[in-house]
């Protein structure tokens, strides 16, 4: 295997796009620890007390309250995301990206600030979640859509590659700090860090050469431009596949959400522990990652790997919920990790560039209910099946659920069974080299 620089981070633009994304997800994964073990912190040792006829059932209330964070989140994305792509397609995708990005900066920092006052609660909590998944609504299409014009068409698997690579590296880094001022210092000041760290991408964005342009100006933003969109994603086989395959995986194999109970109640490692343990599956995406960042060849036959990776992540869930020693804990959430990193940039890399660009944001949009919701709403599903029969058997059931999933997608779309890397694409006839492109 010949392995060498990414090529993606020759290109000056997408390098220094990349950078700038790099510290944003170090702040967004910070904030992500931070905001599960506050409320966990903010409900422990409460229950809540249903009566469904005539009896009483007593649920654990930190358990609801993190699964109760995937519906705060997913409900903006649901409502937002479509007209997030319908912009992406007909206006600047750039100034989309700069003005969202800004705005995710002062909702964080104002959750930091209510949180260094001593003014925050659950409910706070919730309402800003909420409010930076709106923004995300709106950020993503417009991020992802931008990428494809930053490199050029041969070279934009591997970008995707290096994407998920700096997602997953962050996603070591971001938990483990976080659990660090968690711990000694005070969670609002993740949430100031995650402020400044939005702003990163907004100096990437002013320093680059590609100065954005409409994607397609004649889509307008009505129903119709909304249909071609949805019509597009669900007439295509190959893609509306794998975003089932993804909403699958993310919905009920959400161990991630349950990790602080995990941490503190089973293994005994308490927030540092938690910080540790939140790192695991993303130092398993960094090596399978690295591996296809620097690959010199392009990775074959990737439909029935996709299938694979995901079945993985399903089995090393499920082993998880049975786990009580911290070590194997994190050797198969390492196993989580490497298993989603390898199918997200497949997953990613056959979607754009099975996307016309007119067409890529609303692409991106629907994709984002699916990638977006599944989680969100696994976390909800895993907090309520946790509080009503425990945490171990909620991870346990969503691992089996993926595995036994993942086999009846593979048997109904045949199209990804075979799926390998087609000799021409889309892109290469709907995206022209930018001036931004020219190798550094």
């Amino acid at each position: 295997m010949n392995l060498r620089f990414p090529p993606a981070l020759r290109f000056r633009d997408y390098r220094i796009f990349w950078l700038g994304l790099f510290l944003s997800v170090i702040g967004s994964q910070m904030q992500l620890i931070a905001v599960n073990w506050h409320i966990y912190e903010l409900l422990r040792g409460q229950t809540l007390t249903l009566n469904i006829l005539g009896r009483s059932i007593d649920l654990g209330a930190e358990a609801l309250g993190l699964g109760t964070l995937g519906l705060v989140r997913v409900i903006p994305i649901v409502l937002f995301a479509l007209v997030g792509g319908m912009l992406a397609d007909t206006r600047n995708r750039r100034t989309l990206l700069f003005y969202a990005e800004i705005a995710a900066a002062l909702m964080a920092g104002a959750l930091g600030v209510l949180t260094l006052l001593g003014r925050e609660s659950v409910l706070v909590i919730y309402l800003f979640t909420a409010a930076l998944s709106a923004v995300a609504a709106f950020e993503n299409p417009s991020r992802q859509s931008l990428v494809p014009h930053l490199v050029p068409p041969e070279h934009f698997s591997n970008a995707v590659s290096v994407q998920t690579l700096t997602w997953t590296t962050a996603a070591i880094l971001g938990p483990a700090l976080a659990g660090l001022l968690v711990a000694y210092i005070d969670t609002g000041y993740v949430y100031i860090i995650n402020a400044l760290s939005f702003l990163a991408v907004v100096v990437s964005l002013l320093l680059m050469n590609y100065r954005g342009k409409v994607a397609a100006s004649s889509a307008g933003l009505g129903l119709g431009a909304l249909l071609d969109g949805l019509r597009f994603v669900f007439r295509t086989p190959i893609i509306s596949s794998t975003m089932l395959l993804d909403f699958i995986a993310t919905f009920f194999s959400s161990a991630r959400t349950m990790l602080p109970i995990v941490a503190s109640d089973i293994l005994g490692v308490g927030a540092v522990g938690y910080g540790w343990l939140a790192t695991a599956d993303s130092v398993g995406a960094v090596v399978a990652g690295s591996v296809l960042a620097t690959r010199g060849e392009q990775l074959r036959r990737q439909g029935p790997i996709l299938l694979i990776c995901v079945a993985i992540y399903g089995a090393a869930t499920a082993l998880f919920g049975v786990s009580t020693a911290f070590l194997l804990s994190f050797f198969l959430l390492m196993l989580v990790g490497a298993g989603d990193a390898v199918s997200t940039v497949i997953r990613g890399t056959v979607r754009q560039l099975s996307t016309p660009d007119e067409l890529r944001g609303r692409m991106t949009s629907v994709n984002m209910m699916f990638f977006m919701g599944g989680p969100q709403l696994g976390e909800l599903e895993a907090g309520l099946v946790a509080a009503a029969f425990g945490v171990p058997f909620a991870i346990i059931s969503g691992g089996l659920a993926t595995v036994a999933l993942t086999a009846l997608v593979a048997w109904k779309f045949p199209i990804l069974r075979r799926y390998d890397t087609p000799t021409t694409t889309l892109l290469e006839t709907s995206v022209a080299p930018s001036g931004g492109q020219a190798p550094a």
